[in-house]
């Protein structure tokens, strides 16, 4: 095999249905990825785990594989790799079983199992590994009552394991985003895995389409270019065996995909460009170069690469209080002086009883307010949009909360609306915790559904 294309049609949970399927009809595709996880993501799973043992991982797949079945038939040699199992591989295999017997296909269905290290949790901590916020440097200990998930980033090698043992489609619990782009290149090339050079270019790769329409239009600097963003296209790389490849999408879609639109997603969520670490390797994007290919073409050279590091990231979720946000509409003269003003009343009423958040965050939108000091508004708007939103362990301060936006209707100043819509509702708040630990704490584990 002198090239592989792979094509991602979905970024996060939540992303367009279409695309996928759009995707798979019109790419020509050897493999499709499907990123489903999120840290978020993943609290949200867990507890859906929790209240029912066949839950658990990202349903939406479900509906798009059932779509996909035509497509399957027509292109028996498609190969799908997700990691929508989420907390649950396993479940979610035996649903797209299910999906794929009905439409009477006879496709393997490989799963990678490993990453959930909550049943664990207690036994590594006492083999030592503390598990240390790599923010703050508190020790998990501090926090372990209240965890509801804890997940290590696994990388390509299983995936890999799963393709050898013959599944057609890969569903995966958390692995690292770019490594379910890895993976296709490494079994299909038969790269070994001190293949540095070669697995920081499919790194890339991955990294590169992981965010689905983001390398293809979507939030681009110049988006009012992008043609017919509304039909935008998914990406799919064109990967060859040294590394390098051609980023591009599916003839006749619309969106971008040019310098820009790649150099932008290439240093997304990026720390040091030099030292990008995956499972797999640390890839450095420092010396990548991208020139224009054909149209909606880039051609991205062959990237370099570092031995991986002995420790795996995990994502752990914790729960933290309870928060709730409310808006309302000012409008008339003076609108940014009443929302400001307004905000600080509902405050003031919930300290005077005894009921003041532990923190609290008020904004007038239209103003600048999600990057404070960033923009200005000049002139006065002639109306603005209050927000407050509030967090505390207490619920009971969160509801009381949640009742002291309606008031202002009629003891606020003038020109108060947008309040018809009910109280706010109470969520549940879900820390983050970001940690490490040594690979070889971690085992996983690759099968196919017999």
């Amino acid at each position: 095999m002198n090239q592989l294309r792979i094509g991602n049609g979905c970024g996060f949970w939540g992303d367009n249905l279409d695309a996928p399927i759009l995707l798979a009809r019109d790419g020509q595709l050897d493999f499709l990825t499907l990123e489903y996880l999120a840290e978020l993501t993943m609290s949200i799973l867990a507890l859906q785990k929790q209240r029912d043992p066949e839950a658990g991982y990202a349903g939406d797949f479900l509906d798009v594989l059932e779509r996909l079945t035509p497509i399957l038939h027509a292109q028996p040699k498609l190969k799908i790799i997700t990691n929508a199992g989420g907390m649950n591989p396993h479940a979610c295999a035996r649903q797209a079983r299910g999906i794929l017997v009905k439409a009477g296909l006879a496709r393997r269905i490989g799963i990678v199992s490993g990453d959930d290290l909550l049943p664990r949790l207690d036994e590594l901590l006492s083999q030592g590994h503390a598990l240390t916020n790599l923010d703050t440097g508190e020790p998990l200990v501090n926090v372990r009552d209240r965890v509801v998930s804890a997940n290590a980033y696994l990388g390509a090698a299983p995936i890999v394991e799963a393709l050898r043992q013959g599944a057609d489609i890969v569903i995966t619990g958390r692995v690292a985003d770019a490594s379910l782009t890895v993976a296709p290149a490494v079994h299909s090339f038969g790269w070994r895995w001190d293949d540095w050079n070669r697995l920081a270019g499919a790194t890339v790769a991955g990294h590169l389409i992981e965010c689905g329409a983001q390398v293809t239009g979507g939030l681009w600097c110049h988006w009012q270019e992008a043609k017919d963003l509304g039909n935008v296209g998914y990406p799919f790389v064109d990967v060859r065996d040294d590394g390098g490849f051609t980023i591009s999408k599916p003839v006749g879609s619309g969106g971008a995909v040019n310098i820009e639109t790649v150099a932008e997603q290439l240093l997304y969520e990026v720390g040091d460009p030099a030292a990008y670490l995956t499972p797999d390797v640390v890839a450095d994007f420092t010396r990548v170069q991208l020139q224009t290919g054909g149209p909606d073409q880039v051609q991205v050279s062959p990237a370099r690469g570092k031995p991986a590091t002995d420790t795996l990231k995990v994502s752990i979720a914790y729960r933290n209080g309870f928060q709730a946000s409310g808006t309302l509409v000012m409008l008339g003269p003076g609108a940014i002086a009443k929302a400001q003003r307004s905000g600080e009343m509902l405050l003031e009423r919930l300290r005077r009883i005894g009921m003041a958040p532990a923190r609290h965050l008020i904004e007038v939108l239209g103003t600048g307010a999600c990057v404070p000091g960033v923009l200005t508004t000049a002139p006065e708007p002639a109306e603005a949009v209050l927000r407050v939103s509030a967090q505390d362990t207490r619920r009971a301060v969160i509801e009381r909360f949640t009742k002291e936006f309606a008031p202002l209707v009629t003891s606020g100043p003038p020109g108060v609306t947008g309040y018809t819509t009910g109280r706010p509702p109470v969520r549940e708040v879900f820390a983050y915790w970001p940690a490490l630990i040594a690979k070889s704490a971690v085992a996983p584990k690759a099968e196919v559904l017999p």
